[in-house]
């Protein structure tokens, strides 16, 4: 978790010279139409508030059916495991609806060179915390063969 967490800062922090940049500045891009990149941009903010939404209300509804499960019936061990399987899965849903809109906000509303290298960098840290969720819920890397018996749940 300190390791995701300290992604997210690096994030953030590679985020910050293109909010510079922005600020005070009258928006160019590169001979489109006023009203298409504001489109694009409405769009790409859309799907940033459903990937926000996204893992805010599975974090809400893991947490419920954690405290359901947890007292109710199949106890709090198997309960914990669960929650953090349902959470990483919300978690990685919304980013990958995250990394679309920053596809969108960069490729088609505003395409310099420095704003590409900021979205390969928030795409690599984004991807690496996929990944890294993915092997926490799943137990195995993503290229690993599932065992025999898992095979018939999928």
């Amino acid at each position: 978790m300190v390791a995701a967490r300290i992604l997210v800062l690096i994030a953030a922090f590679l985020s910050l010279p293109a909010l510079g940049q922005t600020l005070g500045e009258a928006p160019d891009h590169g001979g489109k139409p006023a009203w298409a990149a504001a489109s694009m941009d409405w769009i790409a903010i859309g799907i940033e508030v459903a990937g926000v939404a996204i893992i805010v209300l599975g974090a809400l509804i893991a947490s419920a059916r954690f405290l359901v499960n947890g007292f109710g019936g199949i106890g709090f061990d198997a309960a914990y495991h669960a929650y953090r399987a349902e959470l990483g899965r919300a978690i990685l849903l919304g980013l990958e609806l995250l990394v679309a809109a920053d596809i969108i906000g960069t490729v088609a509303i505003d395409p310099s060179f420095e704003s590409l290298g900021v979205l390969a960098g928030i795409v690599i840290i984004r991807t690496f915390l996929s990944v890294s969720l993915e092997v926490e819920i799943e137990g195995r890397w993503p290229w690993q063969r599932r065992p025999q018996g898992d095979a018939e749940r999928a």
